[in-house]
């Protein structure tokens, strides 16, 4: 059987490595192709396209970007084309997996879509697209199956993925701290996010905000995709005021007293392993102008939708600033009811998401229906 898998980004890269792994345990002659990360290639995908070439966030920088894009669409189908797969599987990643797949169907390739758009946030109308093109969609948030179902669009709740990629076996924090070169002071988590636009703006802030505590020491969360050159090159002289860990964003999560994290796959798993966060946002001014008229969410971390509550800060645009951050952040690191609320809204959290085992499930229903 030949898969070909699409996904566009660093939590893409994660789930699809997982997904590829489960697929390989099932069906060891199964041959897989397609774009993603270090992730996916170490899972056995053998990657064409990394996806650190394809990361475009905002209204304004796709357009800024648009004939790139539309020289990977090429690049893309004419991958496919020729490499003639069973099946195509598109890990979340819309703006691009949407179209490939109206695209596949019309060349009678079967559509797998792991991880749905977030179609109820904005641009509900896609829905009709997703039940023309795509023939089966697993959903991982736990009110995406009630939706489709208002549209008549059967879909699979296969549990969230990241109930199985933050559990480990023994953590020894004090191997950790020494491996990474950390002190024994508390820890203060920085999450910039992985694309190199959400880092420019989320960064400086962030350290400014947390460096300041001085009982503290702060930690970033590098991503996989970005050379440590960019982050000295985006914070100058701050850089030394912090430590930086590379492909141990959860271990760091674990050791973490509080946090500042954008807002993005991140969030939820920070809630899932247990640290308090401020989650932050900020972008292009134009884009978020537009994304205010269009989303019809009340939230923008996967905490608080998930909960359909406020458990955790959110500081978008202008409210995410130094002095904000700081005093959001240090209302997280003392003991008292925020951070004890927080704890207790992360055990709901957990329920809502079911039990692990998301990506065992999907891989059975796309070998079953390949």
């Amino acid at each position: 059987m030949k898969i070909y898998l699409i996904a566009g980004e660093a939590s893409g890269d994660l789930h699809g490595s997982n997904l590829a792994k489960a697929v390989m345990r099932m069906e060891p002659t199964a041959q897989l192709r397609g774009w993603g990360g270090d992730l996916m290639a170490e899972s056995g995908v053998e990657i064409t396209k990394h996806y650190r070439e394809l990361a475009f966030m905002g209204f304004v920088e796709v357009l800024m970007n648009i004939r790139t894009i539309m020289r990977n669409f090429k690049i893309c189908k004419e991958d496919i084309a020729n490499w003639k797969p069973d099946v195509l599987v598109l890990i979340d990643y819309p703006g691009f997996n949407l179209r490939m797949a109206e695209w596949a169907k019309a060349q009678g390739i079967r559509v797998f879509y792991y991880i749905s758009p977030q179609i109820w946030a904005w641009k509900e109308n896609r829905v009709h697209g997703i039940r023309k093109n795509v023939d089966q969609m697993c959903v991982v948030l736990p009110f995406e199956k009630e939706f489709y179902a208002r549209h008549n669009y059967p879909v699979e709740f296969v549990g969230h993925p990241l109930l199985d990629a933050i559990q480990s076996g023994s953590f020894d924090e004090k191997v950790f701290r020494t491996e990474q070169g950390l002190d024994d002071r508390p820890v203060i988590a920085l999450l910039p996010g992985s694309r190199q636009q959400e880092i420019r703006s989320m960064l400086p802030v962030m350290i400014e905000a947390a460096a300041t505590l001085g009982e503290y020491q702060c930690v970033i969360a590098a991503a996989p995709s970005q050379k440590d050159e960019f982050y000295h090159e985006v914070a100058g002289e701050q850089m030394n005021r912090v430590k930086m860990v590379r492909g141990k964003t959860h271990e760091l999560l674990r050791i973490a007293r509080a946090g500042l994290v954008t807002s993005g796959t991140a969030t939820l798993e920070a809630g899932l392993i247990g640290m308090p966060q401020v989650v932050c946002y900020k972008g292009s001014a134009v884009s978020y102008f537009i994304a205010r008229r269009l989303v019809k969410v009340k939230y923008i971390s996967l905490v608080n939708l998930i909960l359909d509550k406020p458990a955790v800060k959110e500081l978008i645009q202008q409210e995410f600033n130094t002095i904000q951050a700081r005093a959001e952040l240090q209302d997280l690191l003392s003991e008292g009811s925020r951070r004890n609320e927080i704890i207790a809204d992360y055990e709901s959290l957990r329920l809502a998401l079911g039990g692990g085992g998301a990506s065992e499930r999907t891989a059975r229903l796309l070998l079953k229906k390949a």
